[in-house]
């Protein structure tokens, strides 16, 4: 199974630490992409860069001028296009129904969303019908879309990885090439 996240309207000096996240928790939770709608931001690629060369992966960040021109592309490779939405329908119902389908283009919001994104949507899910962060809602619906299987992934290629304990905190790093 496939999962790409788009997130919808960018502004640099607004959104970054939360666009930042958003693109944490996509990789983290098994998204292959994270495409950003809005002007190109270099700080953000080179701390997503960044991660995922110490951390591993090979997961890619892009920027988009249309949310919709994305879209239309995702779907015509056979997308199904979701919208994660406080309004949308419970995602505890729409789980298997999701889950069917192979390629996934979820679009999280950053800005006020434009009704044409609730009607362009395959389906408009939400985690629940109350104020929540893009950031949470895009965590548990990747989580529910994978089965909770991406909590185990390994990263390619990772130069440092976490050594799960009880108390305090521990790494391994892989010792670098220095040139």
């Amino acid at each position: 199974m496939e999962a790409v996240v788009l997130r919808y309207g960018h502004r640099i000096f607004r959104d970054q630490r939360v666009t930042s996240h958003c693109c944490l928790v996509a990789r983290a939770f098994g998204a292959s992409e994270i495409i950003v709608e809005g002007i190109q931001d270099p700080e953000l690629e080179k701390n997503f860069y960044d991660v995922a060369k110490r951390w591993g992966g090979k997961e890619k960040l892009s920027f988009t001028q249309s949310w919709k021109k994305t879209a239309q592309e995702y779907r015509k490779k056979g997308f199904y296009i979701t919208h994660l939405t406080m309004y949308g329908m419970p995602v505890q119902e729409e789980t298997q129904k999701i889950r069917k389908k192979e390629k996934h283009l979820v679009i999280i919001g950053s800005q006020k969303v434009e009704p044409q994104v609730y009607a362009f949507a395959d389906s408009n899910i939400s985690v629940t019908g109350q104020p929540h962060s893009e950031i949470a809602a895009l965590a548990v619906f990747l989580d529910r879309l994978f089965n909770g299987e991406e909590l185990a992934k390994k990263f390619p290629n990772a130069e440092i990885e976490v050594v799960p304990q009880e108390k305090g905190k521990k790494t391994t790093e892989k010792s670098r090439k220095r040139v």
